[in-house]
């Protein structure tokens, strides 16, 4: 298929391809939700069984360290995170494990990840997993809520988890049931979409992606996912005094913001490429795609002057880009 008509399965039906290669991390035991909660953006310590949230760990400075999806099966903990933070990750929990009765294990190579995004998506994993009486709501799911359901002679974790703009969904399964899942998702109408249809959509959906357009080096406030990533409500959590400071003494005002851009001309802008006012540098690409809708799309920081939406900037290639509010998040 074409870009235009990959996109247009995203947008209209079913659309196999994940966003971001991800790895996993299962936490049991009795003590995982507080211990876990002491150290996450997010609140932890309340998630029940069949929920979970969006959080991010931080360091002492608020600087990010990673993104993760916590969700809450009943009996477990499962982290879904980038699979360039999740061996430090693990290694970072075990380090800060003490008497807590917490066991954490990597699930990687034995869970496998299968993306479905679009309007669709949630009558082709019913019927995937011939079980749409328990699937009849899941179209109406709120984010991270998510629950196992049978699926050959084992079963399927299915979670909701939005990033493209439209409804999407992870469902994880044994590593020996992937190719299964999979055959059986596409009988139902799912289609495998291209890498670049997929950055397109996530893109203009504003979903940021960690160690592409978030890293070691922003805080989430920069990245303008405090309202998803951060309770404002819970104790004490790593770098929670910087977070804190910045809100209530800094009003919230950041050096940098992550904005959505559209550009003028034919095809992506370089990652890394500078963008200017004319006459002094004000920020960065972070990431860009070609969308059949919109043309050029970008993610990237501007100076907290210059963020504003309808604001135009130049790359550093001489093209002009404005910037472009994100859909409602």
């Amino acid at each position: 298929m074409t870009l235009h008509d990959d996109y247009g399965v995203i947008r209209t039906g079913a659309a196999l391809n994940e966003v971001a290669a991800r790895g996993l991390i299962g936490l049991s035991g009795r003590d995982r939700g507080t211990y876990l909660h002491g150290l996450l953006t997010n609140d932890i310590s309340t998630l029940k069984a069949g929920t979970g949230c969006y959080a991010a760990w931080l360091t002492a400075q608020g600087r990010m360290t990673t993104d993760m999806h916590v969700l809450e099966s009943g009996d477990m903990l499962l982290l879904d995170l980038p699979v360039s933070t999740t061996a430090a990750v693990l290694a970072r929990l075990d380090q800060f494990l003490f008497s807590e009765d917490v066991q954490l294990a990597d699930l990687s190579a034995e869970l496998r990840r299968v993306e479905v995004h679009g309007p669709e998506a949630a009558a082709a994993i019913a019927t995937a997993c011939r079980n749409p009486e328990a699937l009849v709501e899941l179209a109406s799911w709120a984010q991270c809520r998510n629950a196992r359901v049978p699926f050959g002679d084992g079963a399927v974790v299915v979670a909701r988890i939005d990033r493209l703009g439209v409804p999407g969904y992870v469902l994880y399964v044994a590593a020996e049931d992937e190719a299964a899942l999979r055959s059986a998702l596409e009988a139902a109408g799912a289609k495998a979409v291209s890498p670049g249809a997929v950055e397109a959509a996530r893109i203009e959906a504003g979903w940021p992606v960690f160690g592409v357009d978030m890293d070691e080096h922003i805080i989430p406030l920069e990245a303008g996912i405090e309202s998803r990533a951060i309770s404002m409500t819970k104790g004490c959590y790593v770098g929670q005094e910087v977070i804190v400071r910045v809100l209530h003494r800094g009003h919230g005002r950041v050096a940098k913001k992550l904005v959505g851009l559209r550009v003028e001309g034919d095809g992506p802008v370089a990652a890394g490429e500078t963008l200017d006012s004319g006459d002094a540098e004000m920020g960065y690409v972070t990431s860009s795609a070609v969308s059949p809708e919109q043309g050029c799309v970008a993610l990237g920081y501007l100076h907290r002057d210059h963020s504003g939406p309808g604001t135009t900037v130049r790359t550093a290639s001489g093209r002009h880009a404005v910037v472009t509010p994100f859909p409602k998040r």
